[in-house]
């Protein structure tokens, strides 16, 4: 009898935490917690995480606006600096959702801070919430301040509002699950970096933010087709002007799959234990 108490009073190890399937009950209280400390973590950098892509779009909306703006119609009744508005929001969603769970990973497990999510009692699916989560934030508070900065310079329709609600949460929570995946596997610092300039970066550039695909000759508009990014984009892009280069509810489709695909593999690998267990 008393081994049997002394065993199970023995703290639980990293390995039990994080390397057995989480119970279909979430803890809420210490899911909120980790992301109450997500979110602080990236607003208390806010001129880092949120106001350098806001000058980075204005930046872009000032050179194309002014260099291709009274050359290019894309939409009939749109001009081109109103067409890219809404690419370049999605375009600085995305990167930064991936910045926010990939670069927390990766500083906690250079640090040495990773132990302290590892003893905690937080199971894997309730990790994944609450980094997920946070993305997204990151990904809205982005957007929603590039959508107001837009919005002191020109008109921009709003046509369907939930379109952009749905394409903003899917694309942030699908690119915050590949953040995990991305700081999981990362050792280092430059291995996010890499990733992030030699995959996320062109495929965002690559995914229709400047330019509609049906303007692309015909090898290069088949490519495209092959881009998740495109269909968020584009499906994104619709909730503004009730137009797109493919049907909304293919972009529909694509992104509810990117995110499923991208959340089952970044849950796995924190079931597994996948570089955090030694």
């Amino acid at each position: 009898m008393s081994n049997a108490l002394s065993t199970s009073k023995q703290p639980a190890s990293p390995e039990s935490l994080l390397g057995h399937r989480a119970l279909p009950a979430i803890a809420w209280t210490p899911t909120w917690t980790l992301l109450r400390k997500e979110v602080l973590r990236f607003t208390r950098v806010w001129l880092q995480t949120i106001a350098a892509p806001l000058v980075t779009t204005l930046l872009y909306l000032l050179v194309f606006g002014h260099a291709l703006g009274g050359h290019i119609h894309v939409y009939p009744g749109v001009s081109y600096i109103a067409f890219i508005v809404p690419g370049l929001m999605m375009m600085s969603v995305l990167q930064n959702a991936f910045a926010n769970s990939s670069s927390s990973l990766i500083q906690a497990k250079v640090t040495g801070n990773i132990i302290f999510l590892l003893l905690s009692p937080l199971r894997p699916t309730e990790i994944f919430i609450a980094m997920t989560a946070a993305s997204i934030v990151r990904g809205i508070a982005v957007g929603l301040a590039i959508l107001l900065l837009a919005l002191l310079f020109l008109h921009l329709p709003l046509q369907h509002p939930l379109w952009i609600l749905v394409f903003t949460v899917l694309g942030a929570g699908g690119m915050g699950a590949l953040g995990i995946v991305a700081g999981l596997w990362a050792e280092k610092f430059d291995q996010i970096a890499g990733f992030q300039n030699f995959l996320i970066m062109p495929l965002t550039f690559l995914a229709g933010v400047f330019y509609s695909v049906q303007s692309l000759p015909g090898i290069w508009r088949k490519l495209s087709m092959f881009n998740p990014f495109f269909y968020i984009v584009d499906g994104f892009r619709y909730g503004f002007f009730s137009d797109a280069d493919v049907s909304v509810w293919a972009s529909l489709a694509v992104a509810l799959v990117f995110f499923l695909v991208s959340s089952a593999v970044a849950w796995r690998l924190l079931a597994s234990g996948y570089k955090l267990r030694p």
